[in-house]
């Protein structure tokens, strides 16, 4: 597809907090997310914005970001302050799974995925700005983003690999033979293979007309689908190509400035072979920085580290 077509707004969901950065979608329709205050919440009945209701199933004590659902009801969640976690959704306990590795604190852990073997690889933003700053990492195009692997036995986890552009969203291919990788920073997707003469390697998957947050897939049949944060930004484009302290210069001043999220709303989803299959887009949406997407039933969630709530919109017809 090379037009893109309207993201068709239907409701929005307060959820009470700021920041539902990720969502993700349980069996039963329900919606997953961590806000800014560290709790996680479930929200019921969101085709429905009279009767939707949120519940609390447990405090990480830090700041919650990407979310995985495991084949036990267990949720993994990658903590931007305390690495990756897994949440007891029935009692509500949080446990660390990993909070370092050689030795460096995992910090701005972003986005994890779980393979059936138990396997689970996860990303981090970058090693050189938090959370808070995580503009300056866009505007100096740092390079300091990982991919990294924790396995069933193992008690730290392997860096896979180094050198990304603000890696975020995590996706497993239907066969489990590579990775989609979200970075935000170069506005592209990367596959990573995992099986087969090429496995270890990474390669260009898919270019993007924005810069990519969050990757969700509902199953095996589905596509992926690619919550755009932001636009290309043209001026952006530009900065990347000049020399470090440049970059470094302008990344201190946009920490400083006030941040203002661009108003157009947009989504992709996209197949196993790289290709678009739909974009999905809003301008002057009132729903801005939309950091993630999930499928429900006829809906699309979009969620948000900018909002206090979610937006549901109309799911597109399967292609």
């Amino acid at each position: 597809m090379d037009r893109p077509t309207a993201l068709v707004p239907l409701h929005y969901v307060s959820l009470g907090a700021r920041g539902p950065e990720d969502v993700v979608a349980d069996p039963h329709g329900r919606v997953l997310t961590g806000v800014a205050d560290g709790r996680i919440l479930r929200v019921h009945h969101l085709g429905d914005p009279l009767t939707a209701r949120t519940e609390v199933l447990a405090e990480t004590g830090g700041r919650p970001l990407g979310l995985e659902l495991l084949p036990d009801g267990g949720l993994l969640v990658c903590d931007a302050e305390r690495g990756l976690l897994r949440v007891d959704t029935g009692k509500g306990t949080v446990r660390v799974l990993a909070d370092s590795v050689a030795g460096e604190r995992l910090g701005f852990c972003s986005n994890a995925v779980a393979l059936p073997d138990g396997t689970v690889y996860f990303t981090v933003s970058s090693r050189r700005h938090p959370l808070r700053r995580w503009i300056g990492d866009i505007v100096e195009h740092t390079g300091t983003g990982r991919l990294l692997r924790l396995a069933p036995e193992d008690r730290e986890p392997e860096v896979l690999l180094d050198g990304l552009q603000f890696a975020n969203g995590l996706a497993a291919s239907a066969d489990g033979s590579f990775l989609v990788i979200a970075e935000t920073g170069s506005c592209r997707l990367t596959r990573f293979r995992l099986t087969g003469p090429r496995a270890g390697r990474a390669e260009p998957f898919a270019e993007l007309p924005g810069m990519p947050d969050n990757l969700w897939r509902a199953g095996p049949d589905g596509p992926v689908w690619v919550a755009l944060a932001s636009p290309r930004v043209p001026p952006l484009d530009l900065l990347h190509r000049a020399p470090p302290a440049v970059r470094r210069g302008a990344a201190r001043a946009a920490v400083r400035a006030p941040y203002r999220p661009s108003r157009t709303a947009a989504v992709v989803a996209v197949d196993d072979r790289g290709r678009t299959l739909h974009h999905l887009t809003r301008r002057r949406s009132g729903f801005r920085m939309v950091t993630s997407v999930c499928a429900t039933g006829d809906h699309l969630v979009l969620g948000s580290l900018w909002e206090s709530g979610v937006a549901v919109c109309a799911r597109p017809a399967a292609r």
